[in-house]
């Protein structure tokens, strides 16, 4: 809950530290780490994990602490975002396959990011980096405006219960917030196998005006950059289809 008092803004001091206002689209729980996964933390966080400025939520990021995307990778380049990496195995496959591009992995579970690190180290993919935060503050406070070019979210938690639909990623003040981060023209890429869920973000997306849809018809192709991974292979298995989107950022005015 948010403080019902909050400092007033004085000119020169720090911003007004608070909790979320809004649900955020995860549960985080805290699990045990293997010793490999511990191991990855002390020796290959340096390179991979981004330290950022916190609010007073434990993945918050805290207003105006952008960073400096060519200084975090060494260089300018094409820059792709994966919202919840999850165990990494789509976004470390991708780095490996176009060491031309930078890649952002942005997960709240820190066994996840530890294993993408130790995936990544062994494919040596050194053009990807990682964010332990809740990525719609990524997208607003930690990725300066116009930096990405492809935004990826593969199968977010589609929180299926109704009364916990509203904790969903994508929902209607989404794109606004995607669309800050994404360059004109950037992409956004989005896939399910709930087709509820899939449903709702089309609506969303469609009435979002700063996207337009880049597939005709119902639904886009699903995107080859995509490796399958145990996830969706577990999705088909049950029967459910698999449903991707594609939009592309509409130029600013």
């Amino acid at each position: 809950m948010s403080d019902p008092s909050p400092a007033p803004d004085v000119p020169g001091a720090e911003p007004a530290r608070r909790f979320r206002e809004k649900p955020v689209s995860f549960v985080r729980r805290s699990g045990r780490m293997t010793d490999a996964q511990e191991g990855a933390w002390e020796h290959l966080a340096p390179h991979y994990v981004i330290e950022v400025q916190r609010d007073d939520a434990a993945t918050s990021i805290l207003p105006g602490s952008a960073m400096d995307p060519a200084a975090v990778f060494g260089r300018e380049a094409r820059r792709v975002v994966e919202i919840g990496s999850g165990q990494g195995h789509a976004i470390v496959h991708a780095a490996a396959s176009h060491p031309d591009t930078d890649f952002l992995a942005v997960e709240v579970f820190r066994a996840g990011l530890a294993r993408t690190m130790l995936d990544a180290d062994r494919a040596g993919a050194r053009n990807l980096r990682l964010v332990e935060a809740n990525a719609p503050e990524v997208l607003e406070h930690l990725l300066p405006p116009a930096s990405v070019d492809e935004l990826w979210i593969f199968f977010p938690d589609p929180w299926h219960k109704a009364k916990h639909n509203k904790r969903r990623l994508v929902a209607p003040a989404f794109p606004g917030i995607a669309a800050r981060a994404l360059r004109d023209g950037g992409v956004l890429r989005l896939a399910t196998d709930w087709e509820d869920y899939a449903r709702q973000m089309r609506d969303v997306l469609g009435d979002a005006p700063d996207f337009a849809p880049a597939f005709d018809g119902e639904w886009a192709p699903r995107f080859e950059g995509r490796t399958m991974t145990a996830f969706e292979r577990k999705g088909i298995a049950k029967g459910r289809d698999i449903r991707d989107l594609t939009y592309r950022r509409t130029p600013r005015t």
